[in-house]
């Protein structure tokens, strides 16, 4: 069955995110930076505020083990909105071609509960998406299979009718574990490029 339903990633596919943004106006260099991003407000932690824990809690869970990191800490999520560089310009024009050929649009997205409204808030281009599945709401997180059939079930699709684009290698195996054709993004022009041969664009 050929694909017909395009189900989208949202940070690093259509949306800027990196907290870099955001400490590089409080730390004074990429070393500074390269060190409290991969002992403190580590990526696995990060996660597991997109997997449903509260941001209360991760801040207490990190400051705990960082003490005189505790203004940082906070600051990862009190100027969340700054680690949002925009939104990435050739991605949202195929998001809105898909949209004019009345291509069905879905959207699957680790994203914490708390701070996704700031994103619906900021980026008008998520209206397009008939469903937006975010795993902070569902307590979920890809790669994890069962958020992968949730989005499915959001959208009554089977599996093979869904094309999946994610910046991620392993979030994209996991699509392709269930029977979802999926596309690892790289860039804007490649993506455009694989959708026209899939006979979507």
């Amino acid at each position: 069955m050929k694909p017909n339903t395009v189900i989208f990633d949202l940070g690093g596919v259509l949306i800027d995110w990196n907290p870099r943004y955001l400490y590089r106006k409080i730390l004074k260099d990429e070393a500074e930076i390269d060190r409290f991003l991969s002992d403190v407000c580590t990526h696995d932690w990060n996660v597991a505020q997109d997997a449903g824990r509260t941001i209360a809690e991760a801040v207490a869970e990190a400051t705990a083990r960082h003490p005189d990191k505790a203004d940082l800490i906070h600051a990862f999520y009190e100027r969340f909105e700054e680690m949002l560089g925009g939104s990435i310009a050739g991605t949202v024009a195929i998001l809105e071609e898909l949209h004019s050929k009345g291509t069905p649009l879905y959207a699957l997205t680790n994203w914490s509960a708390e701070t996704f409204p700031i994103g619906r808030r900021r980026f008008d281009f998520l209206s397009l998406f008939r469903h937006i599945t975010v795993s902070g709401e569902l307590k979920l997180a890809k790669p994890d299979p069962a958020i992968y059939r949730h989005a499915l079930a959001a959208a009554n699709r089977a599996a093979k009718e869904c094309v999946f684009i994610d910046d991620s290698p392993k979030n994209v195996a996991a699509a392709r574990d269930i029977g979802i054709h999926a596309l690892h993004f790289t860039s804007p022009d490649a993506l455009r490029g694989a959708l026209s041969e899939l006979g979507i664009l």
